[in-house]
């Protein structure tokens, strides 16, 4: 018997079902070793040894793998074709050697690039050994990512407290993000006019464009005001027009080339809405399950049977006319791609993408790969681009303009798979005029004007980064790899230091201070230049031209000498470089041209970024005498005087007497209660402003929590208030989450006990929207909202919007009038409460709570690796 190892338990499934009874196929789950997150797993002074842990399941399993080897007549070793896939080999290999195990029993190393039969057969037929440059390559990327994260984030945390690790990869793609932002908040508008006309030939309506005046040929920014597009327009209407030249040229627009994982992940997210830990969770699945090649790779040619497959896929889906006489031949651009070395495509052409209609993602993904695939090897599309000049006569300028037009005369690829969608296209991009068609037009036709046309615009800063585009600028700098994109991103977003807003990348302040302590005192270590010849060398290590210490020692030496010397810097060091960098964010200039960095509350201090144990906030140089913070993001914002202003006394509390203030904290706004040694405080919840807030709003807020009465079965209270996680009702250590904040106010007895029942039947905010309300026993109509009575798990109530008032004992619920009703949600919440409840209800149907998610808790690093001399220590 053999014993064949791969990655997962369906893969494994897949692949034993194709080689039969002489085979047992076991998955390792992945890596079986990691290094442990603790110092001392990398040694440089013993030339770079590493220590290796098997966790308790990864032990079970090689447990597993090491009882069917004993009984097995040859190892076989299959896991993924690229740098990580040969890893697991080796770690598997090495640990089974380390207990003996192996003796002198064959072992050997097979790749294929799709779970089919006829690839797992050929490649049963071609074994080879371990490729030890390629492992290499994977110990010398593993151990520096471990020395740079556990020799740098210590610095960070010493210097920057509440920042996370950094890590090689994730610093730089955050530097990035956080220079985009930069260029964005310098960005200064420019007012431009566009000018143009709609003329009409031979009963066809057609537009052109200003091109050229007073014989110069005209840019996007020469027109800058109103006044002047008013002459040209004005000149434009009183002139006559005559079309001096007509220019059709043919034109070819070749297919994209198959998908690598990149221009997958961007693609999917342009076309599908997918993100990238989203499309390689799917791709993953469609590998496994022998749909699709596999799908880590920065290859863009095709295996010649894949390139024939396709050729007669296309003849049958499209007919001869769509496939060229040669077959098409792509050329990998990315510099010695170590990853798999083939595109990603289906491993059957002829698998049409609705027999997998019931999968929505697998089915979207796979048609987009399919689609994709075939377009490759289609015919170029063939279009006519036609351009005409037009001159105007008859006015005071020399005014020429210009039309151009397109008319696709063979659709080619198109037919299958349209133009690719740009998510960085920026906002003030000029539409394509190739998509516009033209009527038939000759040299000396006199085009009659239906429209003079001016538009004013403004230029737009650069768009931000999405997913895609990220991904997209990390491989034109070289920086990362096809295996890495999707987890480094999900490692910024994990770590707070970037957030996802419509799709869009933006740093949040953590991260922005990263990145300028970085480029302040690492800058070559988050230089895109330097990492990207760190990517050369470490491909070059897995092409055997490069010695994997060398490469380590030349990095350490230097990366080392500049930490020691970090290590010492003073913070006041290290926050007068981060004023200095980030000072257009976090102090904008003002309207009036006063210093932006003069304190707001006192007047004399000066504003400057301070580091607390949360993170860094803003603070007054005056600290003690001036106690004035405010969080970045306000500063960033420019409210640093709008807080300072906002804050003041609201009014005086006329049951204490004390007087109730707003005030700005690093945490946000706040109101206060008197000014003694603890005074209570009260942060404002979320969608409440300091603008909008009043002196009943901010003494109903210093009243929580309040107490609603006690439960009916445990007499114990409940009482309503807002924490952590937003409004909740609290009743013997337990929580239930209110969908409102305005209902921490209202909520009565019998709502609160609904609610609490709720979650402890396991429901919660969960399961909220899953739970019947109680049947209605009568219905009024009223203008504040419908009244309903109903019977309730502890009694008869009445009910508008979110005001439930209980039922006296002798008033039964079918006696129940509209008046008495009325009065008993008027008793317990007020008639204002009660029509606010009921547009707050109207509001909250249109639009549904969003249920919760599960944090998931942080990954471990999943990529394990070893040196020639390394220990084990199982777990």
């Amino acid at each position: 018997m053999k014993l064949v190892i791969v990655e997962s338990p369906a893969k494994a499934k897949t692949i034993n079902t194709y080689l039969g009874k002489d085979y047992e196929v076991l998955a390792s789950f992945g890596h079986v070793r990691d290094l442990p997150a603790k110092d001392g797993s990398v040694l440089p002074d013993e030339d770079f040894a590493m220590s290796w842990e098997v966790d308790a399941a990864s032990r079970k399993r090689l447990s597993d793998i090491g009882n069917a080897l004993k009984n097995a007549d040859e190892l076989i070793l299959a896991t993924d074709p690229d740098r990580e896939g040969e890893a697991i080999s080796w770690h598997v290999l090495d640990v089974l050697r380390s207990k003996k195990l192996i003796k002198d029993k064959p072992v050997s190393r097979v790749v294929f690039n799709a779970i089919t039969k006829a690839a797992i057969t050929e490649a049963m037929q071609h074994p080879r050994a371990i490729d030890e440059p390629l492992v290499d390559a994977y110990l010398a990327r593993r151990a520096l990512d471990y020395l740079v994260g556990f020799t740098l984030s210590p610095v960070l945390w010493r210097k920057l407290p509440g920042s996370r690790s950094a890590g090689r990869v994730q610093s730089v793609a955050l530097r990035i993000v956080s220079d985009r932002e930069r260029e964005i908040e310098k960005f200064r508008a420019q007012e431009y006019w566009s000018i143009g006309a709609r003329l009409s030939e031979k009963g066809k309506s057609f537009e052109a464009r200003l091109y050229s005046v007073d014989g110069k040929k005209t840019d996007k920014l020469d027109v800058g005001t109103a006044a002047d597009a008013e002459a040209l327009k004005q000149a434009i209407e009183a002139g006559t027009f005559s079309v001096t030249a007509v220019d059709k040229k043919p034109t070819r627009r070749n297919p994209y080339p198959p998908f690598t994982t990149s221009s997958l992940q961007q693609d999917a997210s342009s076309r599908l809405g997918f993100s990238p830990s989203r499309t390689m969770q799917v791709a993953q699945r469609l590998y496994e399950d022998g749909i699709i090649t596999y799908m880590r790779t920065d290859a863009v040619q095709m295996a010649p049977e894949g390139i024939d497959q396709a050729r007669r896929a296309i003849v049958k889906e499209f007919g001869s006319d769509y496939v060229p006489e040669k077959a098409r031949i792509y050329q990998t651009k990315a510099k010695n791609a170590q990853e798999a070395h083939e595109a990603i495509r289906p491993t059957d052409m002829f698998r049409h993408p609705d027999t997998l209609r019931g999968d929505p993602d697998r089915h979207r993904l796979y048609e987009l790969i399919w689609k994709r695939t075939l377009a490759s090897q289609m015919r170029s599309a063939e279009v006519e681009r036609t351009t005409a000049d037009i001159s105007v006569f008859a006015t005071s300028r020399d005014i020429a303009l210009r039309a151009i037009g397109s008319v696709v005369t063979f659709p080619g690829f198109l037919a299958l798979y349209g133009v690719q969608a740009r998510e960085d296209r920026a906002e003030d991009a000029e539409d394509d005029e190739d998509s516009r068609e033209l009527p038939p037009l000759s040299v000396g036709d006199r085009p009659k004007l239906e429209e003079a046309l001016i538009e004013q615009h403004f230029t737009q800063p650069p768009p931000r980064y999405t997913e895609a585009s990220l991904i997209k600028k990390m491989e034109e700098l070289g920086i990362g790899r096809p295996s890495t994109y999707a987890a480094t991103i999900s490692v910024l977003q994990d770590r707070n230091y970037v957030r996802l807003e419509k799709r869009a990348l933006i740093p949040e302040d953590r991260g922005r201070i990263v990145t300028a302590f970085l480029e302040s005192f690492f800058n070559r270590y988050v230089e895109y230049g330097f990492t990207a010849s760190l990517e050369e060398q470490l491909d070059l290590i897995s092409d055997g031209k490069l010695a994997w210490k060398d490469v380590l020692r030349d990095f350490w030496k230097d990366f080392q000498h500049q930490v020691n010397e970090i290590k010492d810097l003073r913070v006041s060091e290290v926050l007068d470089a981060l004023n200095e960098m980030l000072s257009d964010h976090i102090f904008p200039a003002k309207a009036d041209g006063s210093d932006p960095r003069r304190c707001p509350h006192c007047g004399e201090g000066q504003l400057s970024l301070k580091l607390g144990k949360f993170g860094a906030f803003i603070g007054c140089s005056n600290y003690p005498e001036c106690r004035y913070t405010m969080q970045l993001s306000d500063a960033a914002t420019g409210g640093a005087s709008e807080a300072g202003a906002g804050d003041g006394i609201l009014g005086t509390d006329p049951e204490s007497g004390l007087e109730v203030a707003l005030k700005s904290g690093r945490f946000g706004p706040y109101v206060q209660l008197g000014d003694g040694a603890e005074p209570k405080r009260s942060s404002l919840p979320k969608g409440w402003t300091p603008d909008s807030l009043t002196l009943e709003k901010a003494l109903q807020l210093l009243s929580l929590p309040r107490e609603i009465g006690n439960h009916p079965e445990t007499g114990k209270p409940i009482s309503a208030g807002i924490g952590r996680y937003g409004p909740f009702v609290l009743h013997d250590g337990t929580y239930a989450n209110l969908p409102d904040v305005e209902e921490v106010f209202t909520v009565g007895l019998n709502r609160a006990v609904d609610l609490l029942a709720q979650k402890a039947a396991g429901g919660g905010r969960f399961a909220r929207g899953n739970r019947a309300a109680p049947a209605a026993i009568q219905t009024f109509e009223h203008e504040g909202g419908p009244i309903t009575v109903r019977a309730g798990r502890y009694g008869p109530y009445v009910n508008q919007g979110k005001v439930n008032a209980t039922l006296p004992k002798e008033l039964k619920p079918e006696d129940v009038t509209v008046e008495k009703a009325l009065e008993l949600i008027a008793a317990k919440g007020g008639a204002s409460a009660t029509k606010k409840s009921s547009s707050r209800t109207a509001a909250a149907k249109k639009a549904p709570a969003k249920k919760a998610t599960a944090k998931k808790p942080a990954a471990k690093a999943t990529k394990a690796k070893a040196a020639s001399k390394t220990k084990t220590v199982e777990v």
